[in-house]
């Protein structure tokens, strides 16, 4: 391969700086840094896990793109099993049903003119496309959009089990809103989604079942109300990475949402996940850092700082290169500070050091490539595709 084709991907875009370092030896410590660093056996173990997880369990799984911003993880999600792909955006969903990906759900209320109006090109690229509706007059003015695009669109209602962010808050509200999806000649009922994102985090496996058991009493009520009134739910989908045990056990969602378990994160490996069984997923992302300044004891600073790591939970946590006990600490924009017990330790200039994300989707939000690794070798640059606004 020219050095010209190994600079660019399939569809001809720019790679980055690390692209000419692809196959070659030991190439993942020599990255330009800071590089956001997926390990490739780890990842594909988690999408085999998951994948046979809910056929064992007979459970759909539609994982959710927020996570990785990327169609090429998401075709790769489908040919294990996933029956399409999950979107917080719009323009997550643009880039998927551009790339092929079928079964796309946006999980978030597509409002706006701008919105509505992209809505309704990919409607005419993806007729099984779907989106979710909480709000009667959303759903008035979904209808005159695709009315005038001679289109129509797949519909769930979405539930509010105690974030008040989105979603109908009630029975009767839920009960009115599918009354009116019924009615509409553009807009057609299929079920109800629901996500708690209050729960998924919670550390102790029983504490966060109770917790969550106690919210989808709400979800529960709805499905009865339906189906008295003749109208049946025949998706319910949701739940996440910290409930995808829990969501199986409790038996109300035909398919799950869950998406930060192709990565995990600090958070997450914090997260007992299964009662009686060790966590079944393995830390596949990293961000990688290099020392730019060494002049103090038992410190270094590096050039990964709030622009290479999210900052909404823990600090990242250390995964390699750095001396024993050493901690990271947030110190500026591009920077970040090391610091460890020992002054007798020192870290020389030009040292890596791996970081497990602190929170994998917006980390990976800040990054333009995933640099795919196996061992101690560079083997592919993925674009992270689905950025940006829309």
């Amino acid at each position: 391969m020219s050095r010209r084709a190994r600079l660019r991907n399939p569809g001809g875009s720019f790679l980055g700086a690390n692209a000419r370092l692809i196959g070659a030896p030991h190439s993942r410590a020599r990255l330009a840094t800071p590089a956001l660093v997926l390990d490739l056996d780890a990842f594909e173990h988690n999408l085999k896990f998951m994948a046979e997880y809910c056929r064992e369990y007979a459970k759909a799984l539609r994982p959710h793109a927020k996570t990785h911003k990327s169609a090429r993880i998401a075709a790769m999600q489908a040919r294990h099993g996933a029956i399409g792909i999950s979107t917080a955006t719009v323009r997550e969903a643009v880039v998927m049903v551009d790339a092929g990906v079928k079964g796309v759900l946006i999980t978030s209320p597509v409002v706006g003119e701008a919105k509505l109006d992209a809505l309704a090109r990919l409607l005419d690229a993806d007729r099984d496309l779907m989106i979710v509706v909480d709000n009667p007059s959303n759903a008035q003015a979904l209808e005159v959009k695709l009315k005038s695009a001679r289109e129509s669109a797949r519909v769930l209602i979405d539930i509010d089990v105690g974030m008040h962010r989105t979603g109908v808050p009630t029975v009767r509200h839920a009960l009115e809103l599918a009354r009116r999806l019924a009615a509409s000649n553009r807009l057609e009922f299929m079920g109800v989604q629901c996500y708690s994102g209050r729960i998924q985090h919670v550390s102790k496996y029983q504490e966060r079942a109770t917790a969550y058991r106690a919210e989808l009493a709400l979800l529960e009520a709805i499905l009865d109300g339906l189906a008295k009134v003749g109208l049946q739910a025949r998706i319910v989908s949701g739940g996440g990475t910290g409930t995808f045990d829990i969501d199986t056990k409790i038996g109300l969602y035909t398919e799950s949402q869950a998406g930060s378990y192709v990565f995990m994160d600090t958070q997450y490996n914090d997260v007992q996940l299964r009662a009686t069984a060790a966590t079944p997923f393995r830390t596949a992302l990293f961000v990688q850092s290099m020392v730019l300044s060494n002049n103090h004891p038992a410190a270094a600073t590096i050039d990964a700082g709030f622009k290479s790591f999210a900052m909404d939970g823990p600090i990242p946590s250390v995964y390699s290169g750095a001396p024993r006990g050493a901690q990271f600490q947030f110190y500026g924009d591009e920077f970040g500070m090391l610091r460890w017990p020992s002054k007798a330790k020192r870290m020389e200039l030009g040292a890596k050091v791996e970081f497990v994300t602190p929170h994998c989707d917006p980390t990976v939000n800040l990054h333009n490539y995933y640099h795919c690794v196996r061992g101690d070798r560079l083997v592919d640059i993925w674009p992270v595709d689905a950025r940006g606004p829309l």
